[in-house]
């Protein structure tokens, strides 16, 4: 079950396999989960909580899932168009029907954007909670690995 989550909560077990997942979507206090094939899921963690999650089982990889202000942890693989000037990004794993259009600020965008084109670019720090950033540079090698949240 290696690139899986595991969150149990008294009533029910979830696994989030991350390779199947679009993005992740704050809503307060829990986080949202969006799959390629247009499944969802609610889980009863922050977003915050949920980026240390996944720098921990995917050391190094978690870079492919990009932090995207205070709002979305997005899965750069599945990145189909950064569109600046109508905020969206558009995300399709181009064979299912399934696509996401998520609203994000140009600014956003604009350095999402510069992140494809220059990938060896420093990230940006912590502290700029608008500003894309693969993960595995902002959250560094974690030495343990924590697959459920309990």
């Amino acid at each position: 079950m290696e690139n899986t989550l595991l969150f149990n909560t008294r009533d029910e077990l979830t696994r989030i396999q991350l390779d199947r997942v679009m993005y992740f979507e704050s809503d307060a206090n829990y986080t949202n989960v969006i799959f390629a094939n247009g499944a969802h899921a609610t889980l009863l963690t922050s977003l915050v909580k949920l980026e240390d999650l996944i720098g921990q089982v995917l050391l190094e990889r978690c870079s492919v899932f990009v932090r995207i202000g205070k709002k979305y942890i997005v899965n750069s693989d599945y990145i189909f168009q950064i569109n600046v000037l109508k905020q969206r990004l558009i995300l399709s794993d181009l064979k299912s029907t399934h696509i996401a259009r998520l609203e994000v600020s140009k600014e956003a965008l604009k350095k999402l954007k510069a992140l494809f084109l220059a990938p060896t670019a420093k990230a940006p720090s912590r502290a700029m909670p608008s500003t894309p950033r693969p993960m595995a540079k902002s959250l560094g090698q974690v030495p343990t690995v924590t697959k459920e949240n309990e």
